[in-house]
């Protein structure tokens, strides 16, 4: 059986029952709400896009001819554009930032570690 009007006590007792009825509700909303701004932003969203193109591994238009026995890599850039690019040294220490203008080439050798990488700078 459904009945409709307002309960005992009046219109006081009925708003009572409709904030109990939506408190959970209300509840749930707040935790949600609080859940969602704790939960990490994903990693693509907090990189700046200036941080990926300036510290990154060089792009592939920049080609590496790598001679591991003889510690020397070629770093050639054929990017349309000047880069600035800076060889990575594993166990050892790394190049400084060189502009390398379209086309230009290098040949750099190293004592103690390994060829890493290339990035830009």
């Amino acid at each position: 059986m459904t009945t409709t009007g307002t309960p005992p006590g009046g219109a006081a007792a009925a708003r009572a029952l409709s904030r109990a009825r939506t408190a959970p509700l209300t509840l749930l909303a707040a935790l949600g709400a609080l859940l969602l701004a704790a939960a990490p932003a994903p990693a693509a969203a907090l990189a700046a896009p200036s941080d990926v193109s300036t510290r990154g591994t060089a792009p592939a238009c920049v080609t590496r001819d790598v001679i591991k026995q003889k510690k020397t890599v070629t770093i050639r850039n054929g990017c349309g554009k000047a880069m600035h690019l800076k060889l990575v040294i594993d166990n050892g220490p790394d190049g400084q930032c060189w502009t390398y203008q379209n086309g230009e080439a290098y040949v750099w050798t190293w004592k103690s570690g390994s060829y890493g990488k290339v990035v830009t700078c």
